[in-house]
């Protein structure tokens, strides 16, 4: 049997780019509430949290994109699973995007401008499709029977 490809991104059987992404994603979701609450309550007591998490999950964004494209240039050419793949990685490129702008246009001792609230909302809603595509190839394109061969919806 031949080595896996997958390899070179996983460590002690465990792909890199899954066990990196939640913590991004966590983050900006938290940045999300935090500016939601400080919308409601006019305290300004989020912003300074909700600056330093968007600038910390794009971060850790780009730290987990150069092991998603690794995993993903791995993929045969053609499979539903590498145009699935390319979508993924594309919509998490637009996410962190967003995310940065909304960044750049805060000040976090200041009001969260409405442009910067509007960016990091689409960004969140374009990390939950992003995700669900990327827990779909973990779940159903990538999954591994006991043997180590790929599961038939990979091909």
């Amino acid at each position: 049997m031949s080595p896996d490809p997958l390899d070179n991104t996983r460590r002690k059987g465990q792909a890199v780019h899954p066990m990196l992404v939640g913590l991004p994603l966590g983050l900006f979701a938290t940045s999300v509430v935090f500016d939601l609450i400080d919308l409601a309550t006019r305290t300004g007591a989020f912003n300074v949290p909700s600056y330093w998490l968007i600038a910390a999950g794009v971060l850790g964004g780009l730290l987990a994109a150069p092991f998603g494209y690794l995993d993903w240039r791995q993929v045969p050419r053609g499979s539903r699973a590498r145009r699935v793949g390319a979508l993924h990685g594309a919509g998490n490129a637009v996410v962190l995007l967003l995310f940065a702008c909304s960044w750049l246009l805060r000040v976090p001792e200041a009001r969260v401008p409405g442009e910067a609230l509007l960016l990091s909302l689409g960004g969140a809603a374009f990390a939950l499709v992003t995700a669900w595509l990327g827990g779909g190839l973990l779940a159903r394109l990538g999954r591994r029977d006991e043997g180590g061969d790929r599961a038939a919806g990979a091909h």
